[in-house]
């Protein structure tokens, strides 16, 4: 096993709490170095204090940043639904009532389809910088079609999601879905997921369904996330809280109640702006959130119906630009609170011991991540120490 220093960089993200002193809260490192030793972060700090390695690899003054965690995606469907968003962008309302039409196709999918599908998205993920992802199912809808969803995405990633809680699929009752969601469907899908979750909103699923679902979950070893409070107030959130979840998803519509809830039990909110981007919706009072103590973390929500980017830089920006982040706030929250949305420490920073997932930016600073919108600025990735796009 050999190792490689990564040296002159100009700026060095590491989220490394213990260099908030001099670094603040990305814990900033000019004129640096990372050492890897295989897959993990052997040695950061100042260039001029490295030790040698195997390889050198000259980052010209450019700017290191942690891969991007992205905690919400749904990669494994067929089709797209662009004539929808059209219809939006024309002044049509966004009402979720789409996901229907993607589970038609994504069930008459093959499993090569959908594999071919999922790989294209996931390697458009990893070019952009992102080098952890959370993916669910929830275009099946069916015990099938979600066990099957839920294998092809645990082809590409530890971070499955069973949400079969979606939508409740025609010709059958709410009741009766539930019933098959924490049945039979649970089963076939549980040995394929880490994580459960439930949307949690009008026209979908009420607190009490959701708790149901949820709880079922527990009970087969999956741990619970939430979508939440995206189409209008409800009690999702406060659900989330009171069930001590990880995190909840949207939290587009918040009262002060919800703000004081998710601050006292330190459940993450897990903001989405591409999502409002693309359905004009109004955008989470991230602002708020943070300044009431509430850790915020940001996710693509990568879909084919309110959300069909892969892109956390556009996330990054829409959030400096609309939700009032300052960048190193979206920074964080794109990567070091994305990975505590998951459950992880050994992502989303860079310090010995860490994964050795690491991008390398062709602008100075992780600031030119807002300041230059939808300019391609990624220009090389290591994911386990590995360089997976090319400099």
């Amino acid at each position: 096993m050999s190792t490689t220093v990564i040296t002159n960089i100009g700026e060095l993200v590491t989220n490394d709490p213990a260099r908030a002193d001099e670094g603040g809260l990305l814990g900033l490192v000019h004129d640096a170095a990372v050492v890897v030793d295989g897959s993990r972060v052997a040695w950061v700090g100042h260039a001029a204090d490295a030790p040698d390695a195997d390889m050198q690899v000259d980052a010209g003054g450019r700017a290191v940043v942690p891969g991007f965690v992205d905690s919400h995606s749904h990669l494994v469907f067929a089709g797209d639904r662009s004539a929808e968003f059209e219809a939006r962008m024309t002044g049509e309302p966004y009402t979720a009532g789409g996901i229907r039409t993607t589970v038609a196709r994504t069930r008459a999918a093959t499993d090569e389809q959908l594999t071919s599908h999922v790989a294209r998205l996931v390697a458009e993920m990893r070019a952009q910088g992102t080098t952890t992802f959370e993916v669910k199912s929830g275009y099946g809808l069916s015990v099938r079609d979600e066990a099957r969803s839920l294998a092809i995405a645990r082809q590409f990633t530890d971070e499955t999601t069973f949400l079969g809680a979606h939508v409740v699929p025609s010709g059958t009752t709410p009741e009766d879905y539930v019933a098959l969601v924490t049945g039979p469907m649970l089963a076939a899908a549980a040995p394929h997921a880490r994580w459960i979750d439930v949307f949690c909103e009008d026209g979908a699923f009420d607190v009490d369904q959701a708790r149901t679902i949820l709880a079922a979950g527990a009970e087969a070893g999956l741990r619970g996330r939430l979508h939440a409070n995206q189409l209008t107030y409800g009690g999702g959130v406060q659900l989330a809280c009171e069930l001590g979840l990880v995190a909840v998803d949207h939290c587009t519509y918040l009262s002060d109640d919800d703000v004081t809830a998710l601050a006292d039990s330190g459940t993450i909110a897990t903001l989405l702006p591409g999502v409002e981007f693309s359905t004009r919706q109004p955008y989470p009072d991230a602002r708020a959130l943070l300044d009431a103590g509430v850790r915020v973390a940001l996710a693509s929500d990568c879909n084919p119906g309110s959300c069909f980017t892969s892109s956390m830089a556009l996330c990054i920006a829409l959030a400096v630009r609309e939700m009032r982040m300052s960048p190193a706030e979206a920074m964080h929250a794109a990567t070091a609170t994305g990975a505590a949305a998951l459950g992880r420490d050994d992502v989303g920073t860079l310090a010995p011991g860490k994964a050795a997932d690491l991008v390398l930016l062709d602008a100075p600073s992780y600031v030119h991540l807002a300041y230059r919108p939808g300019v391609p600025l990624v220009t090389g990735v290591w994911q386990a120490g590995r360089p997976t796009v090319p400099r």
